[in-house]
């Protein structure tokens, strides 16, 4: 134990300890300024980051945002759906076609218009057309096909709005 202590009383100890206090004061410093620029960069993110005080507040608000946003797009896709839905019921295929349907008039002024759905259902207008008169009939047309007798042209009128072709022969 003495000698532990007359190591203590030399010197060399205290020009150790010195050398030890000083590179610890070195390196508080060198923490000290680290945790300054931390700081810095801290406070210039917080004032990029939002608003608020604390993160915690930034977070709930940013999480609320994201609720809402992510209730809309639940909307906008039910929407979407709804609309996807009703367009299959909407006139997607026109076929027409122009014919003479008398000797007396030209240039085929009569004329048989289809008018469908995705489902080819929908509604056929045949215009006719004389000099004395003209008339226009409309029949029904479900899965492509009438409780009517059709005539040629309105085959013709429905084979080209379901075929989608300009000349259906």
């Amino acid at each position: 134990m003495e000698s532990f202590v007359e190591i203590l009383k030399t010197d060399e100890f205290l020009i150790g300890i010195f050398c030890i206090n000083i590179i610890l004061l070195i390196g508080f410093i060198a923490n000290l300024i680290k945790s300054s620029r931390l700081s810095k960069k801290y406070k210039t993110f917080m004032k990029k980051l939002g608003s608020s005080e604390t993160i915690e507040e930034d977070l709930e608000t940013f999480m609320y945002r994201v609720r809402k946003v992510e209730e809309q797009n639940g909307q906008i896709f039910n929407d979407i759906k709804e609309l996807n839905e009703d367009l299959t019921k909407c006139v997607q295929k026109i076929g027409m076609v122009r014919y003479s349907a008398f000797q007396d008039a030209g240039s085929d002024l009569s004329f048989t218009l289809a008018l469908l759905d995705e489902h080819n259902d929908g509604i056929i207008l045949n215009g006719i057309y004389s000099r004395e008169m003209s008339n226009i009939y409309a029949k029904p047309i479900k899965n492509g096909k009438s409780p009517y007798t059709l005539s040629e042209e309105e085959t013709m009128a429905i084979k080209k709005a379901i075929s989608g072709e300009k000349d259906v022969k």
